[in-house]
């Protein structure tokens, strides 16, 4: 993950080899997908119609707190120094089902685990490899298994994040920045063990857990045709054809990926998720305190929706499976939120371009109704512009309090709409963020151009 450390790996990466790499922004990796015409849009549907998930970073790097992974590949502690965590990792806290209904009260449709990130430390016993939660760790026993039960008991989608790299396993090619163990063309077996060995742990996951979504990470140190992407994306579809996986397998994957940067334009993709910490760490970083406050979540997350996409917030439980106290209530804070607001949020599509409302929309599935997000307070009205339709009815959403509104600017001889304007009392704001519902007379029509001529005799 850590898309920052990501970014200087590429650009070191870029210095040493001359290679070019393509950076949306500093903050937002986008990886390569398919043509939406080549997606298979039936089993994007539940994806397309959840608007959230809960990302979860759990592994070694819990127990002291520091950077999953990148802490030895950069450099900042020695790989034998990361290993010794295990002894800390004892998951004596761990209560999945608890953490499958904290999730499920936040509002979130699905959740992503970390099976198993760069460093190469898995949940569940795998037999490929030593280096997992049963043989190599304080909690002695497989963490995977029952989060997944609890998950699908408390019907939410399960998605299993897997890093492509292993930096641990001494059949992998990559191990810290300054230390490469061999190059593919001079040792093929070598790779074709790491392959099988990788590929092995792909098909456990699969025939053991059947996954909803594969979440893959770390493509960029190696080729499509390296990987063996194709063969993994139809091993998989072959074990279960409607399972989704992430744009992170080079170029063979289902939807985009942006992390931690809200993208400013809308996403030409039919299909993404745009993966956010709660503060500015993955995992559970004791020193970490600067949380995002709820409200900037709630408007991070409807942007994201009004945009038409997914959000992906993480959560980094402690070594002992304790969840910090301040992601348990922006959680909880959310759920209230996502609750009091369902039908502007789940099953909606993606509103109308901001030059016609100046915040987030969204629309019903019909394009009948606009949601609109009010951000603070309003000052008694909301101003629509450029809508053609009529407006049969406005409420608020979760309250239910019916709205007038007054139309300003529209003449008989012109097609320019006018400016409508929405009357909202503050005794119907919600203290984080307010939702509207407009009933328009058909599915919205927008007025679109530059400019009304004006006549007059």
């Amino acid at each position: 993950m850590q898309t920052l450390k990501r970014n200087r790996f590429l650009t070191d990466l870029v210095k040493r080899t001359g290679l070019a790499f393509f950076m949306l922004t500093h903050v937002s990796l986008w990886a390569q997908v398919p043509d939406s015409t080549q997606i298979d849009q039936t089993k994007m549907q539940w994806f397309k119609d959840a608007k959230l998930g809960i990302f979860i970073h759990w592994g070694l790097y819990a127990v002291d707190g520091i950077d999953e992974s990148w802490s030895f590949y950069n450099g900042y502690i020695s790989h034998r120094d990361y290993l010794k965590q295990a002894n800390g990792f004892t998951a004596k806290n761990y209560d999945p089902e608890a953490w499958a209904e904290l999730i499920r009260k936040s509002g979130a449709k699905y959740s992503v685990i970390t099976a198993k990130h760069h460093d190469g430390f898995a949940l569940w016993d795998t037999k490929y490899g030593n280096l997992n939660a049963v043989k190599n760790s304080a909690a002695h026993k497989d963490v995977l298994t029952p989060f997944v039960k609890s998950l699908r008991k408390s019907d939410l989608r399960v998605g299993i994040y897997f890093s492509l790299p292993d930096w641990s396993y001494p059949d992998y090619t990559n191990f810290t920045r300054d230390s490469v163990r061999y190059k593919i063309s001079e040792e093929p077996k070598r790779w074709q063990k790491f392959l099988n060995y990788y590929q092995g742990q792909l098909k456990e996951l699969s025939d053991n857990y059947n996954p909803d979504l594969y979440w893959f990470d770390g493509d960029w140190e190696h080729s499509s045709e390296e990987w063996q992407a194709a063969k993994v994306r139809s091993m998989l579809l072959a074990r279960n054809p409607n399972t989704i996986l992430n744009s992170r397998l080079n170029a063979h994957g289902d939807y985009a990926t942006p992390e931690q940067g809200m993208p400013i334009t809308r996403p030409k993709d039919k299909y993404w998720e745009l993966c956010m910490t709660m503060n500015d760490s993955w995992g559970y970083q004791k020193n970490d305190h600067n949380y995002k406050t709820l409200d900037q979540i709630i408007g991070i997350f409807t942007d994201v929706i009004g945009n038409g996409g997914n959000l992906l917030l993480d959560i980094g439980p402690k070594g002992d499976g304790t969840i910090p106290e301040r992601q348990v209530e922006i959680l909880k804070g959310l759920g209230e939120w996502t609750s009091k607001h369902k039908e502007a949020i789940y099953g909606t599509v993606a509103g109308i371009p901001k030059e016609h409302f100046y915040g987030a929309s969204t629309l019903s599935k019909d394009r009948s109704i606009l949601y609109l997000f009010v951000k603070g307070n309003p000052n008694g009205e909301v101003v629509l512009r450029g809508l053609k339709n009529r407006i049969n009815r406005i409420w608020v959403v979760g309250e239910g309090t019916k709205l007038t509104h007054q139309v300003v600017g529209s003449v008989y001889w012109s097609q320019y709409p006018g400016v409508k304007y929405i009357k909202v009392p503050d005794y119907v704001l919600d203290k984080h963020m307010t939702v509207l519902a407009v009933l328009l007379d058909g599915k919205v029509d927008l007025y679109r151009e530059i400019g009304s001529v004006i006549e007059s005799n």
